[in-house]
């Protein structure tokens, strides 16, 4: 899919969204699990907090008995990451004891930092531990009057927490992976199938031009309906249009043609008048430029037709025929090298004029030989459209580049000893521009003239 198509700019649209989605939605999952995970850490630390507050709540238990039901054996491992410590706050020298696992180290306190009490009057947060330990930490004030203030306080290895969260978003990470590869595959098919039936105008379109079809056939979706609709009422109408247009250069070419018959007739009856013989010049100029414009205009009334196709070897054979017999005192070969599958497209009686033209002035100037090249040539792959190449070369004395230029225009020839008018060639470039071709003139291989003629192939 190319980046300026509409399949692409879906693909692309509906991908950010997507993407940008998960993303969202795993940054939310990965946020609300680790919260879950400290909550759940935060609660295991507040059973050993309330354990430890009802133990100074009640001084009266002898010491080697106190602080010996919290059942963790980690209390008693040095440095094991969990620890608890309580403070007397209320004196001079303040009392400190802690678990084993401290042995001679001290915990910071959260009050330190700032951190504001809860509605439970703990504080939670996260401490650096003794031995550069991350700690989730909680801790409570307790007033016990004139026993005493104290902080007591209990800690635990954080990484437990992180490596849950690590673990949850590992997973989470791979869970979305797989549903982004499966939303963007099924986006790849909706798109596809969605599109399916403007792929499938564009290929009717094309059978249209190449003269496969005539109007648009099949159902379609309501969306799209109306598109199929009009495009058949503008191909019925543009056909319309293109009959009348023939019929109008029909009506012109007969109330001109008549009239000038008349003149020439009538200057033609009085041989030796100068005055005569002017007009009558005229009038032949008169005729041939009139032919040659009502030509134009039939011609550009035929090209506004749709999916008009010419196959292009029986044309050349057929014009090789004609040409061998009517210069067939001079004994002019004629080679052909044509692409069976070579076509043009546009009317056969435009193509035969136009290549008409090329072979007879060849012959007309070849001392022995003319040759006839068809190929079809395409741009790319990504371009389907086709360039017909028509090359007529011939073995005659050739012309300069200041004689190529002057024959291509209308009317223009080097040589009056060769019938015709000199509207031969011109007539070719006029007819191939309004096919959108060209015509290019040079030296042959064979030593004479090379005519290379380009036009829209089928």
């Amino acid at each position: 899919m190319r980046g300026s198509s509409l399949a692409t700019r879906l693909f692309l649209s509906a991908t950010a969204w997507v993407v940008v989605i998960l993303a969202i939605t795993g940054i939310v999952l990965s946020s609300v699990y680790r919260q879950a995970s400290e909550r759940a850490f935060d609660r295991r630390l507040n059973l050993y907090l309330r354990t430890l507050v009802a133990e100074v709540a009640t001084p009266d238990e002898p010491p080697e008995r106190q602080f010996q039901s919290l059942g963790e054996p980690l209390f008693d491992l040095p440095l094991s990451g969990w620890y608890w410590q309580i403070a007397r706050t209320d004196s001079e020298k303040p009392e400190l004891r802690g678990s084993r696992s401290l042995w001679d180290r001290k915990l910071s306190h959260l009050q330190d930092q700032g951190v504001e009490l809860t509605a439970a009057g703990v504080r939670q947060g996260y401490v650096d531990g003794p031995e550069g330990q991350n700690l989730r930490m909680v801790e409570r004030p307790v007033d016990l009057g004139a026993d005493g203030k104290f902080l007591v306080t209990v800690a635990g290895d954080a990484t437990e927490i992180f490596e849950e969260t690590r673990t949850f978003d590992y997973y989470l990470a791979s869970t979305f992976l797989a549903l982004s590869i499966g939303l963007l595959l099924t986006t790849i098919f909706q798109v596809r199938f969605g599109l399916a039936p403007l792929k499938r105008i564009s290929d009717s379109i094309a059978d249209i031009r190449s003269g496969r079809a005539e109007r648009l056939e099949g159902e379609f979706p309501v969306e799209i309906a109306p598109l199929a609709r009009e495009t058949n009422a503008l191909i019925d109408a543009n056909r319309q249009i293109v009959e009348r247009a023939r019929t109008h250069v029909g009506n012109l070419a007969h109330a001109i043609k008549t009239p000038l018959s008349v003149i020439i007739n009538e200057a033609a009856a009085h041989p030796g008048d100068a005055f005569a013989a002017k007009v009558l010049e005229q009038a032949d100029v008169m005729r041939d430029q009139v032919t040659h414009h009502l030509q134009r205009a039939r011609i550009a009334a035929r090209l506004t037709v749709v999916g008009t196709v010419t196959e292009v070897a029986p044309v050349i054979e057929a014009l090789r025929r004609t040409m061998e017999k009517i210069h067939r005192e001079r004994c002019i070969a004629i080679d052909v090298e044509a692409a069976a599958a070579a076509k043009f497209r546009g009317e056969r009686q435009d193509l035969e004029e136009m290549v008409g033209n090329l072979i007879d002035n060849a012959c007309k100037w070849a001392e022995a030989r003319v040759f006839i090249e068809v190929a079809l040539q395409r741009a790319g792959s990504a371009d389907p459209a086709a360039v017909l190449r028509i090359v007529v070369d011939d073995d005659g004395r050739g012309l300069s580049a200041a004689e190529r230029a002057q024959v291509l225009r209308r009317g223009q020839r080097l040589d009056e000893s060769k019938p015709g008018s000199g509207l031969g060639l011109s007539i070719v470039t006029d007819l191939a521009a309004l096919y959108g071709g060209s015509l290019k003139l040079s030296e042959a291989p064979i030593g004479g003239l090379r005519a290379e003629l380009l036009l829209p192939g089928g």
